[in-house]
This record gives structure tokens, sequence and C-alpha cells, in this order.
């Protein structure tokens, strides 16, 4: 499932393809550890289908859901139409004009099942650490490569890429969700020197 251009993602939605539900553990992890503040901003990057977008709008937040599959965002219109607070953006994060994105930042950003795929992720993820509001988190759940067979390990991260992901965040929460890797990231200091991988709770 090497995807690498838009078109090949249109039409795995087109399919009604997707990929793994939000579990029960995710949504508890979420509502603990990233809960809403007062008008509380979110950005869901690379929502896909749009379950984690509405789950979030759920939670309190305002959600900017972001995707450049057309077909995942047709599918999540429909699905989720009901959803509160959700505004629905066809967006490509690591290469468009952000300039759909709210202005006054996010206090979550999360990444589910989309950090394997990213291309230049320093980048990406300097860019959306740019995006946080003071207190703010970046959340990242990924399967992890050692759970993962081996055909599939395009869409997993092992631990040197965690390692990699988490060097420059001051604080790094690390917690499993049945299988999947869920890192709380606070603090982003792009600025220092890599050091060995924050404080972890598993």
């Amino acid at each position: 499932m090497a995807y690498v251009r838009r078109a090949q993602w249109d039409q795995h939605y087109a399919q009604d393809r997707g990929f793994r539900r939000v579990g029960q553990t995710e949504r508890a992890l979420l509502a603990e550890h990233a809960p809403a503040p007062a008008n509380g901003r979110a950005l869901d990057a690379g929502c896909g289908t749009g379950e984690l977008a509405a789950y979030l709008g759920e939670l309190g937040y305002l959600v900017d859901a972001v995707d450049f599959a057309e077909n995942a965002l047709a599918r999540a219109r429909a699905e989720w139409a009901d959803a509160v607070g959700v505004r629905w953006l066809c967006l490509n994060i690591a290469q468009d004009d952000p300039a759909e994105l709210s202005e006054d930042g996010y206090d979550l950003i999360a990444l589910r099942l989309v950090y394997p795929f990213l291309g230049d992720r320093q980048r990406v993820m300097h860019a959306l650490a740019g995006r946080l509001r003071p207190g703010g988190a970046i959340v990242v759940i990924t399967p992890l490569a050692a759970c993962t067979p081996a055909d599939r390990r395009d869409i997993a991260l092992d631990e040197d890429e965690i390692r990699i992901l988490t060097e420059r965040w001051q604080t790094v929460e690390r917690y499993d969700a049945d299988g999947l890797a869920v890192l709380v990231l606070h603090g982003p200091s792009w600025t220092a020197t890599p050091r060995s991988l924050p404080r972890q709770r598993i």
C-alpha cells in the first residue's frame, strides 16, 4: 500500500476501502491526555473518512479535518453529516498552501495512521509544530513495524523512526492502543540538539 499520488488515494476511497476504525482505547486515551480546553481547536491531518474528526468534535474541539483525497472527504461529509464543529478541507498538508488552516493555531494536531506515509517527515512536523498553541500537543497514532506483516511494513514505524520523530520534543508520552502506538508530543524544541528519547509513559 505504498501510495504516493493523490489519484491512488482517491481510488482507494472510491472503492469503499478505508482503514482501521478508531477503537475505544484510542478514544479513552485522547479524552484523558488531549482533552479539549475552552474554545479548543484541533487539526485532524489526513482525516480519511472522518471518524476521528467527528470524535474530536464530540470532545468539544472545533476541528479542521484535512485530507487531500476528494473521495475520502465526500465519504466523510456523508457519513458524519451531523458532526458538530467539524470543517472538512481538501488539502495536502505536505505540499499545498496552508492558508485555509486556522490562523489562531491548534491545541491538538492529530496524525492517525498518517505519519508513515509522509515524505519529508521532519519538514512537515516542523511546520505543524509551528501551528501549536501554547500547551498544545501533536498526537501521532501509528502501527508498529514489529507487529506488522512484512508486506505492509510501509504503513508502520520501527523504534528508530519513533526515536527520530520524538527526539526534538520536551515531553513525550507513549501509550498502547490495542497494538497501535499513541505518541503525545508536547513542547517542540526544533532549535535544540537532538537528544535521547524523552520521558515516556507506557
